[in-house]
Formats: C-alpha cells, sequence, structure tokens
C-alpha cells in the first residue's frame, strides 16, 4: 500500500513541471497587469461561457449585465482571482510545488463536487486567456509561460475530477 502512495506521488510531481525564473516573470508580470480587474475577469468568463455562469447558483438563471455590479458579483470575482493570484505567489519556486498540489487538489474536489466538468475548466482557460491576452503585455513568450502554468494546475486537478 505505502508503495502506491508513493507511486501516485512521484505520478503527480512528474506531471508538475516548474515554472523558469524567465516563466514566472512573464506569468507574474502580466497577472500583475490584471489582477485588479476582479469583475471584468469574471464577466468576461461569463460572457464568453454562459455555462460557467449557470454553475454559480447566485447567478444561474439571471441577467449577466444586471448581476454584474452586484456585491455578491464583485465578491465572488475577488475569490477568484485572489486564487488565482496565490497560485501564480507559489509559482514562484519548485519548493511550493507540495503547497500548489494540496492547494489544486482541494479547489479541484470542491469544484468536482459542483459538477465542474474539464471541459467547463478549459472553457476558462480559453476566455481568461482571452482576456489577459487583450489586457496585457503580450506574446508567445508570455502565452507559453501562462500555458505550463495552467498544464502544471490541470495536471494536478484533472486527477480529481
Amino acid at each position: 500500500m505505502k508503495f502506491l502512495i508513493v507511486l501516485a506521488l512521484i505520478g503527480a510531481a512528474a506531471a508538475y513541471t516548474p515554472l523558469s525564473s524567465d516563466q514566472y516573470s512573464l506569468v507574474k508580470s502580466t497577472w500583475d497587469q490584471v489582477s485588479h480587474n476582479e469583475v471584468d475577469i469574471l464577466y468576461a468568463i461569463f460572457k464568453a461561457y454562459p455555462d460557467i455562469q449557470a454553475k454559480f447558483p447566485q447567478f444561474n438563471g439571471k441577467d449577466l449585465d444586471s448581476v454584474k455590479g452586484t456585491p455578491d458579483f464583485a465578491l465572488h470575482a475577488t475569490r477568484i482571482v485572489s486564487f488565482i493570484g496565490e497560485l501564480v505567489t507559489l509559482t514562484s519556486s519548485e519548493a511550493n510545488a507540495p503547497a500548489v498540489q494540496s492547494t489544486v487538489e482541494a479547489f479541484a474536489v470542491r469544484h468536482h463536487n459542483r459538477g465542474v466538468t474539464k471541459d467547463q475548466f478549459n472553457e476558462f482557460r480559453t476566455a481568461f486567456f482571452s482576456y489577459i491576452s487583450s489586457h496585457s503585455t503580450w506574446g508567445d513568450n508570455a502565452a507559453a509561460a501562462w500555458n505550463q502554468a495552467i498544464d502544471n494546475i490541470y495536471g494536478i486537478a484533472f486527477t480529481k475530477l
């Protein structure tokens, strides 16, 4: 049994490719340019993928433009952006890999229990990248760095979905 646990941990660690210092700098720099736009980020994601909005009971079935300016929307947008910011900070060092793993696993389990699918995670990624790429200094290097960061996160999360 212990062997299987160790094997599982090795497999999970192998899926995690730490960001280089240059990659981290690109992720951090672009994130710093948009991280204060919490409401706009969530709005863009919901606008692009209404099925994601439907996963939030407080916003399900409501007109997106009417909920955008509400305190509940701002609060949830802040929670999402804060979580992304926490992960950005944690990816600054390979030594934080265990913290990334436990944080993402807990997040994935919560979202799995709410019926969030891998497809919806990928929709989130597409909409998030669309937003960040049009509101920050973006290029091929930034896109590659963000893709590596999200691949790391999804590599962990998808084991729990």
